[in-house]
């Protein structure tokens, strides 16, 4: 169990991790976060695959997140402004803009 010292310790991510916790999805943002932990932890002592395996992890969960808040809101822009824009053309229909 040595530090390879030649390898340099693997990203992680831990700032992708938290933006993705605060800002877009909790659940796989705090999946992400417990990864990003693992990462220095298993780096010092000397489990560098499992350092590795983690940083990966945590940047997948961080992203799974992200993608999922984009979703969400893509979906509620699209659903929201489709029920504006035909309320503004029931209306434009009704005669009370003219």
């Amino acid at each position: 169990m040595e530090n390879y010292p030649n390898r340099p310790k693997p990203n992680n991510y831990l700032v992708l991790a938290i933006i993705s916790t605060v800002f877009c999805c909790l659940i796989p943002g705090i999946v992400s976060i417990v990864n990003a932990a693992k990462v220095n932890e298993a780096y010092a002592l000397g489990q560098y695959e499992q350092a590795e395996r983690a940083s990966k992890n945590a940047k997948t969960w961080a992203i799974v997140g992200i993608a999922i808040a984009g979703l969400f809101w893509l979906l509620y822009i699209a659903f929201f402004g489709l029920a504006i824009f035909g309320i503004f053309g029931g209306l434009m229909n009704a005669g009370d803009f003219q």
